[in-house]
């Protein structure tokens, strides 16, 4: 395990941009377009966005997967162009749908590999692969070949792969996917206590269900056609766009409720619906219980509490 410099950022991008060229005319396709993202040690930091904001492209430049075409970035304290092997020696990626190994090795022979691709010494090895089988529910998959396995039980398995070098930065690019609600739901539990398990370690994670987000993650950015539109803790996001929440209910025996609207607690809107007996009304959601903040370097994982409470 590569020694952790908590006194630089986990990732650090400045003008991140990434042009494609156009199969069609040779046009350009802009994936990146200036972006600028600090992520402190001890995080679990969200990148959210639709199909085609950029996502994987930035996750793919920070993995040194792909060369950026202008800006900086760098992760772990290290230029992913100018060191890309000192980079690569201390992340690990886990990309959702990605093909899972070598289909004629067992779960615990494609595990052991990848944890000899990163040098982890054998004993190590051995523990954390029994340990990561155990947490991925994979136990009676263990000597299972991996052509053999479902979709989710491949997921799984290439969840336990990415936690098995022990990363100082960790990439998970949509890692739920393909899975059951409770098998998302205990490795969503699994990335928290890992993170919180020992100073340092850090987490950058895209996913599309805002959800999984909320509950995982100290800070989230948003991002749409390569550029950074927010960015800022979970409940700081909800109250930025709280004035156009609201819940619309129908009630019944209630034609009186829009002349009466006004006199309500809480009660933002109020009109009468086609039926005499019924009535419409429109009521902000009650804020959720809320959850203490804390600033990502005020303790010494580097980590944020999950901040104030949810929609």
């Amino acid at each position: 395990m590569v020694p952790i410099d908590s006194a630089t950022p986990a990732v650090e991008v400045a003008a991140l941009s990434r042009l494609f060229k156009s199969g069609r005319g040779g046009g350009e396709v802009v994936a990146l377009a200036g972006v600028d993202l600090r992520i402190e040690r001890g995080e679990i930091f969200g990148l959210l966005g639709p199909n085609g904001a950029g996502k994987t492209t930035c996750i793919k430049i920070l993995t040194t997967l792909l060369f950026p075409t202008g800006g900086t970035a760098r992760v772990a304290g290290h230029d992913v162009v100018a060191e890309a092997g000192e980079v690569r020696r201390r992340i690990n990626l886990v990309s959702g749908g990605e093909s899972s190994g070598y289909g004629i090795l067992t779960v615990r022979e494609c595990l052991w590999m990848f944890s000899q691709f990163y040098g982890v010494p054998t004993r190590e090895a051995r523990e954390r692969i029994e340990h990561l089988i155990d947490v991925a529910d994979l136990k009676e998959f263990a000597g299972s070949r991996i052509n053999r396995l479902s979709t989710g039980q491949r997921q799984r398995m290439n969840f336990a792969r990415g936690f098995v070098s022990d990363p100082e930065v960790l990439f998970l690019d949509e890692p739920t996917l393909g899975m059951d609600v409770n098998a998302a739901r205990r490795l969503r539990a699994f990335v928290g206590e890992w993170v919180r398990e020992r100073q340092g370690r850090t987490v950058l994670l895209t996913t599309h269900y805002m959800a999984e987000a909320d509950e995982l993650c100290d800070r989230i950015a948003i991002i749409d056609r390569g550029r950074v539109l927010a960015n800022d803790r979970p409940a700081a996001l909800r109250r930025s766009v709280q004035g156009g929440q609201h819940v619309e209910l129908e009630l019944s025996g209630a034609g009186e409720l829009p002349a009466a609207a006004p006199e309500l607690d809480g009660v933002r809107l109020a009109w009468g619906a086609p039926h005499p007996e019924h009535a419409n009304a429109q009521v902000p959601p009650a804020p959720g219980p809320g959850r203490r903040g804390r600033d990502p370097r005020a303790r010494g994982s580097g980590a944020q509490d999950r901040a104030d409470g949810h929609a």
